[in-house]
Order: structure tokens, then sequence, then C-alpha cells
């Protein structure tokens, strides 16, 4: 954690809405006038998508069925504590680009599915990290200690699994059955990897969908927003203030000390009202600091 270089960290598995969060917090970077380095978590991924392929095919070969993007052998954890650290203590490092399609990939001259060379980070007032491993905490790093703020985005699991079908059928043509076994296969390093990462952040948005969502392989639309509540639950209330957010979030209430309940429909409005003090917050400790 760093006064001078503040680091806010959003963190949640393939197919739980962190980049809906990251649109988010662009716009409070954007009308806040915050100057925020942006780095995506897919370009800390050990592979590219080709040399993934092989290497999932050699660790079936080798009884390794679990092998997924949500565990350690597939990513670079050392690398993103690296940076993690190094953007603390100077306000700098290194970092790449995972380049997801070809739109993406145009401007470079690469292919779809291949990072970009490691490059420092331009000048920047926060770092801003959205992936599968902000909260990450091994045997040999601890990525979550570096972070100022840490969120973590976490669909129940049924609505999490609707969202992935949907969105992998319609962007990459999978098929459900095709999807169905990523799932199977991730499932034993979501519980070692991403599950226990929500127990170390500081505020989890959790969307519940009050439709039957019973069987997620046969859904045939995700829920909306209006279909959803988002359970808000802040590890440390304190500073927090309930009623104004409960004044400001029409029919949202409390189901404990540190937990708000709203309509799925208000989320993006609860961001905003709950991390914009708390950006100013970090940036104007920021300045002073480097003004002293």
């Amino acid at each position: 954690m760093s006064i001078k270089h503040p680091i806010v960290a959003i963190t949640g598995s393939s197919g739980a809405g962190t980049t809906s969060v990251t649109r988010t917090f662009e716009n409070i970077f954007r009308r806040e006038e915050v100057d925020a380095a942006i780095i995506e978590g897919d370009s800390f991924h050990r592979y590219d998508r080709a040399a993934m392929k092989t290497a999932m095919a050699e660790a079936e070969k080798n009884g390794k069925p679990h092998f997924s993007h949500f565990g350690d052998d597939a990513n670079l954890f050392g690398e993103l504590e690296n940076l993690f650290r190094n953007y603390g203590e100077t306000g700098t490092g290194r970092a790449r680009k995972y380049l997801h399609n070809a739109e993406e990939a145009e401007p470079f001259k690469q292919p779809p599915g291949t990072f970009t060379p490691w490059q420092d980070l331009p000048p920047s007032e926060m770092l801003f990290y959205e992936g599968l491993h902000g909260g990450v905490k091994t045997a040999g790093v601890d990525i979550a200690r570096h972070a100022d703020l840490l969120i973590g985005v976490v669909p129940v699991i049924n609505l999490e699994w609707i969202q992935k079908i949907h969105r992998d059928k319609a962007t990459r043509g999978y098929t459900t059955e095709a999807v169905t076994d990523v799932i199977l296969r991730r499932m034993h390093e979501y519980v070692e990897y991403i599950c226990p990462q929500f127990t170390r952040t500081h505020i989890n948005f959790q969307r519940v969908p009050v439709v039957d969502t019973s069987d997620p392989f046969i859904a045939r639309t995700i829920p909306t927003a209006d279909e959803s509540l988002v359970v808000i639950r802040f590890a440390n209330p304190k500073g927090i203030d309930m009623p104004y957010l409960l004044s400001m979030l029409h029919d949202s209430f409390m189901s404990r000390a540190n937990t708000l309940v709203v309509p799925g429909g208000k989320m993006e409005l609860a961001m905003q009202l709950i991390f914009t003090p708390m950006i100013l917050r970090l940036v104007e400790r920021r300045r002073k600091a480097l003004a002293s």
C-alpha cells in the first residue's frame, strides 16, 4: 500500500462482470480528471492463445486435467506482484497488453491472441488493475497486500456461469458443451485461487438474480439488472455513510451492519456514490504527500 502511488484493483473471475465495473471507474477517472494507468489481468497470463492450447494438451496428457487460466502455472504471479510493489514504491513499472481480437491487434500489426512487448508505464497518479488475480495470495506471492483499494465482483455462481456461457457463445463461437467443459476444468482452481480472494477485498459486489437460474446451462437469457439485486459488503464499514447511500439509492436496504442491498439497476450509481469519494481521497492524499 502506498500514499504517493496508490493502487486500485478489481478482481473477479471470467464472466463475472469486471469489465463493466472498469467502465464505471473510467468514467470516474475522466470526470474527476484522475490520470490512471490501467492494467488488464490477461496481460499477466503466462501463455499466449496458441501456447495455452499446447500447454493445456500437455497438462492433460500428464494427468493434470485442472490446468487453467485461474491457477499459478498459467500466470505470472511473481511479475504481477513486482508491478504492484514497484508501482507502490516508485510510481512506475513494466506491463504489456494481451490482444483479444482483430480490432485490438490491428494497431500493433500482430495476430489476435498474442502479447505486445513489455514496456514502462507512462507517468500516472494511480494504478488501476482489472482481472482474475488482484487479491491472490499463495506461498510465494501476496498480491493483495499491495492494493490500497481492493474490490471483488462476484455474481452468485449460477449467474456467473450463465454470463460466461452467453458471452463465450456470442463472442468466441463456442457451443454450450464447450463452455461447460471449460467451467468444469477450471473448478478446482476456481476454489483454490479465485474464491479466497473475496475474503481479502475491502468491498464486494455480488449480483443475485431474483428469477429462476436453477439450471444455468439451459438459460435462454441472462437475467437483466431489473431482475437482480446487488449485495454490497464492506469489510470495514467505518466511515461509510450508510444513511446517505440509503437515501440516494431508492429501494435499497441494509441486511447486515456491513451490508447494503440495492436494486440491480442501481449498481452503477452505487459504485459512483461509493467510489468517487474514495478515489478523490487517495488522490488528495497523494498530492499532499508529494507537496510536503
